[in-house]
């Protein structure tokens, strides 16, 4: 092949990637438009609903608190306001929230944009997989999404919005730092949930493999719990209900790694 047809090459796969790029912008701008359009629904019956003492986690732990026989869970208040500061303050949460909830609705086709600019480097064999990736990876991501909004957040939105140094020092806490904090709960849990699909990319790579995963499954234990004390209160409760999931992710990834070092063998057998 001539220099001249490997630039062209390189150039359509700038132009591929360009394209793609578009596509997945303008899903977003899509769904975004949509949200922005909700403004009511979106901000009192999803963003500010966790720190209202009736949402459905602080119902269910204080249920299962008096099961236990104490009410040690239960909440009656969550102490704190949420106050807009600046001008642009509530404009600017509710753009960005827009912007957030219309990624999080179109991550399936931006999953599928990907799939379609990654596929022509594919063997046959993986392509007719499409659809099992886009199902399993947007299964992950929206578990992980409501994992993040109805755990995570209730839990940080609780114990810090009660946390207090002072009795004269009063909680107002603004609110592009209320969103930021229910923002990157849910965002980070929702691609934490997606270790499974990342483990098993590199085991079809060849950088991971079962081995490797259980012999340093001491350290990603000691890992996730280190994670899940960054992104959750600092009460052992908390760190432990988050870091379960993710010792469980971790173990089914190890199985993935293990049925792909399978499989591929298998295909050698049969050359």
């Amino acid at each position: 092949m001539s220099k001249e047809q490997n630039d062209m090459s390189f150039l359509n796969h700038l132009e591929a990637l360009r394209w793609t790029l578009v596509r997945s912008v303008v899903a977003i701008l899509i769904t975004s438009t949509v949200a922005f359009l909700m403004k009511n629904f979106i901000f009192n019956k999803i963003i500010l609903l966790p720190k209202n003492p009736s949402f459905i986690t602080y119902r269910t732990l204080c249920a299962i608190s008096k099961r236990l026989g104490t009410d040690g869970l239960c909440i009656d208040e969550i102490p704190f306001i949420v106050q807009s500061r600046t001008m642009s303050g509530q404009f600017s949460a509710h753009i960005w929230t827009s912007i957030t909830v219309g990624f999080i609705v179109a991550f399936p086709f931006i999953l599928w944009e990907i799939w379609k600019f990654i596929k022509p480097a594919l063997y046959q064999k993986e392509r007719k997989s499409a659809k099992a990736f886009i199902i399993a990876s947007s299964f992950l991501f929206f578990l992980g999404v409501l994992f993040g909004y109805y755990l995570i957040t209730p839990l940080s939105i609780n114990f810090l919005g009660s946390y207090r140094v002072a009795d004269e020092i009063n909680n107002n806490i603004d609110l592009s730092s209320y969103i930021g904090l229910l923002r990157a709960s849910v965002l980070a849990a929702g691609l934490i949930f997606e270790m499974p699909i990342v483990i098993y990319f590199l085991t079809k790579m060849g950088l991971v493999t079962p081995a490797f995963l259980r012999k340093n499954r001491k350290y990603a234990f000691v890992l996730v719990l280190i994670l899940a004390a960054i992104i959750t209160p600092p009460d052992i409760i908390s760190q432990f209900i988050v870091a379960i999931p993710m010792v469980i992710l971790y173990e089914i990834s190890i199985l993935i790694s293990k049925l792909v070092i399978r499989k591929e063998k298998k295909a050698v057998a049969k050359l």
